[in-house]
């Protein structure tokens, strides 16, 4: 399991930041994000932007991308956000059968969109992130 795709609906608020910690926790591998109805070319979300400053982690640079059959037919791992996201990648894209899960998928968690609604909610959606992040890169590392 090399490359590792994670998956929201505009690619500037949870997917960089998951994207972001993975790189940090799995530098072996291939880390990278798109959107569902990506906000194309747009940038992390400031808000994104500064919860990872916080962390030792610049996204700045991020862009956001489409999700697109190329992308994930490459992964070997889609990360989603709920299980919405989980259902509707599923059925619209069939080389992802049998590699999707939400990244809150061993807690039983979806991570909430804070698009639009201020830090508290970011931070909120963060903590989600970390959990899920956390969970997946010590049973990956234990199997490895």
């Amino acid at each position: 399991m090399n490359k590792i795709l994670v998956v929201c609906i505009g690619n500037i608020c949870r997917s960089p930041m998951a994207e972001a910690l993975l790189r940090r926790d799995l530098p072996a591998k291939t880390i990278y994000s798109a959107g569902i109805h990506a906000m194309i070319g747009n940038p992390a979300d400031p808000h994104s932007i500064l919860i990872m400053h916080e962390q030792g982690i610049d996204i700045a640079g991020h862009r956001a991308q489409q999700l697109t059959e190329p992308l994930v037919s490459a992964a070997d791992l889609i990360l989603t956000m709920d299980s919405e996201q989980q259902r509707l990648i599923e059925s619209n894209y069939s080389t992802s059968r049998g590699k999707v899960r939400r990244l809150g998928e061993f807690g039983k968690f979806d991570i909430p969109d804070p698009y639009r609604m201020g830090m508290e909610k970011f931070r909120a959606s963060y903590r989600l992130i970390e959990l899920g992040v956390n969970d997946l890169t010590s049973r990956l590392l234990a199997f490895s």
